[in-house]
């Protein structure tokens, strides 16, 4: 299939049906944009997490030994190569011990990831009134923190085994997951 072929009205239905075909598959658990739920998604199986409920406050997953982390992450592409991760609400609740993030490429591939301590978070993040939370960019003095870890070449080792579990429905075949 090209793409180029198709209408603007085939196109939209093709990405809501490409939607619907994650969600379906357990990879998305909303139908909004897909980053938020594939890095939920991606670092629970990777890091054998538990998700929380999407109702949960503050927190997205929970470790085995009970310790709430947060995942937030980013697309970046040619036209948009901020590292600014999204709004963290109620920051001073400790909701969460610990945040991961995750940067991905213009086709969902990591690029880099950290867990971050709530200290941390704490530290170099800055309260904007007008989002009601707190902004935090992945760059500069925080990623030269050394309570911040880098764990990319987990997440990257635990994608290539997950691509090895997951198949494409119905065809045996290795599902690329990007």
């Amino acid at each position: 299939m090209n793409l180029a072929d198709l209408s603007i009205s085939e196109l939209l239905k093709l990405h809501a049906a490409a939607i619907d075909e994650l969600k379906n598959r357990g990879i998305l658990r909303t139908k909004n944009n897909p980053v938020g739920d594939y890095a939920e998604w991606l670092v629970s199986s990777a890091l054998n997490l538990t998700l929380a409920n999407n109702s949960a406050a503050g927190h997205d997953a929970e470790s085995s030994d009970g310790k709430k982390i947060q995942i937030k992450s980013r697309r970046i592409t040619a036209n948009n190569r901020s590292k600014q991760l999204g709004v963290i609400r109620n920051l001073e609740k400790n909701d969460f011990d610990e945040l991961i993030a995750v940067i991905f490429n213009e086709s969902y591939e990591i690029i880099e990831a950290y867990s971050i301590p709530h200290s941390a978070i704490s530290k170099y993040s800055v309260h904007r009134a007008h989002v009601n939370g707190h902004i935090l960019h992945l760059r500069g003095a925080l990623l030269l923190d050394t309570s911040v870890q880098s764990i990319s070449d987990k997440l990257h080792v635990s994608t290539t085994a997950l691509k090895s579990r997951i198949s494409i429905a119905g065809t045996g075949e290795a599902d690329p997951l990007a």
